[in-house]
């Protein structure tokens, strides 16, 4: 009998999610195979540089509070597969996920056959697939799909939203999507499709300028933070903060987020604004906001994991996420000194979130990932992290166990009031929470 592990790897062993082989032929014809699941429910789509998936939980968390059964779609993992394809708010169960994908393989074999455009289906195509038919099958209400890379030729745009939602664009993959925001801001306009609502975070006026020529190119409407939805207001709280918000019917206040970061409020503010798109304008009911809202969890987004030393994770990677990613560790945390552990993939502007580190943090410690062979060695990114911490500050483990070990040396050294920090990589924060975190996602 195939393990969940083994069917995992033969999944990931396909062609990655970090290389683009920019068609919608291979998942256009996988669903058609299926029938087109995709086109049995409404579909919430998000994208963005920044944001997208906290935005798409925040999402899901209003529309369940709706009483609505919801399934999403996000990437990347930061444990299991399964977390890519919630239904009510779970990620699948390891024995569903396991039987779709017997189901599905047949299927996928025979596009892999076609060879259309010369690749045999990705490894996110076939996770696309798998979730379109989960939900079709479960079958949702509503379905709110985090893109994954892009917009125009990611597998999700194979269907077609209602509501698109663009969370802020700016550099990032620029070696995959264009070296401006103008190029990016163009790939992601792609899910703004005819009819649809698009939904636009507060933008960089080149990028909002791609993306309201797009939706007026395809007739959608437009909704702009700022102009027709946002963020009027926040507090710092206990575990979170209280928010108020502008609502289809007036300020809705008093609202409990249990994460930190004024980037996440507003994330908050665009969540709300897109279920009410959703709904066709009707307004949510202030409570059904208050317990969303007070329900989202979101792992790896400045989530403390550990007490004495404090060690928060953060899934920032490059320079527009973790500038705001430092702005939220210094109101909700204020450590000082503040020992920062940092690994890096190797396609990323290292240079530029070291240097935003490197004015918060006194010290870093310069790790790597051990489970892609993407990420930068830590001797190079120590190497780099030296052009802007002093040489006594920095420090390099190969081995994560080993840079954790350091820094909580450190961090109970210097201390009351020192705290750790583990940022640089989504995949290094799912490393870090399951070395820190024991709890039943983690151990799943």
């Amino acid at each position: 009998m195939t393990t969940h592990a083994e069917i995992s790897r033969a999944l990931q062993a396909r062609w990655p999610e970090h290389r683009v082989a920019p068609s919608l032929h291979r998942i256009r014809a996988l669903m058609d195979l299926l029938g087109e699941p995709q086109r049995g429910y409404p579909i919430i789509q998000v994208a963005g540089t920044n944001g997208k998936g906290s935005t798409a939980i925040m999402i899901e968390a209003l529309l369940l509070a709706l009483g609505l059964r919801v399934g999403r779609i996000a990437s990347p993992h930061l444990h299991d597969l399964t977390e890519r394809i919630s239904i009510d708010g779970r990620p699948m169960a390891v024995e569903a996920f396991d039987a779709l994908v017997a189901d599905v393989l047949p299927l996928v074999e025979m596009v892999d056959a076609q060879e259309l455009d010369g690749v045999s289906m990705t490894f996110f195509e076939v996770m696309t697939g798998l979730a379109y038919e989960a939900f079709a099958q479960a079958p949702v209400d509503v379905a709110v799909v985090e893109v994954g890379l892009g917009g125009t030729w990611d597998a999700t745009s194979v269907a077609d939203a209602d509501v698109a939602v663009v969370c802020p664009v700016d550099l990032d993959h620029t070696h995959l999507l264009g070296g401006t925001v103008e190029e990016i801001a163009a790939e992601k306009a792609g899910i703004i499709k005819a009819g649809s609502v698009a939904l636009l975070a507060d933008q960089q006026d080149e990028a909002d300028a791609v993306l309201a020529a797009r939706a007026v190119d395809v007739g959608a409407r437009v909704l702009r933070e700022g102009v027709d939805f946002g963020l009027i207001e926040r507090s710092v709280a206990v575990g979170g903060q209280v928010l108020r918000v502008e609502t289809a019917s007036g300020p809705a206040t008093d609202l409990l987020l249990p994460v930190h970061g004024e980037h996440m409020a507003r994330n908050a503010a665009l969540a709300v604004a897109a279920v009410e798109a959703f709904l066709g304008g009707k307004p949510l009911p202030h409570d059904v906001i208050a317990e969303g809202l007070a329900a989202v969890t979101l792992p790896a987004r400045l989530e403390r994991v550990r007490s004495g030393p404090p060690i928060v994770v953060d899934t920032c990677h490059n320079v527009h996420g973790t500038r705001a990613t430092l702005a939220g560790l210094r109101e909700a945390f204020d450590f000082t000194p503040l020992i920062a552990v940092v690994g890096m993939m190797a396609d990323k502007d290292v240079e530029g979130v070291l240097a935003l580190i490197a004015e918060e943090a006194t010290t870093v410690v310069c790790t790597q990932v051990a489970s892609t062979d993407r990420g930068l060695p830590a001797d190079e990114l120590g190497e780099l992290a030296a052009e802007h911490f002093s040489d006594d500050n920095v420090h390099v483990r190969a081995s994560l166990p080993d840079a954790l070990e350091l820094a909580v040396t450190l961090a109970d050294e210097a201390g009351a009031g020192a705290g750790i920090l583990v940022a640089g990589s989504v995949i290094l924060a799912g490393e870090a929470r399951t070395l820190l975190v024991h709890d039943e996602e983690a151990d799943r």
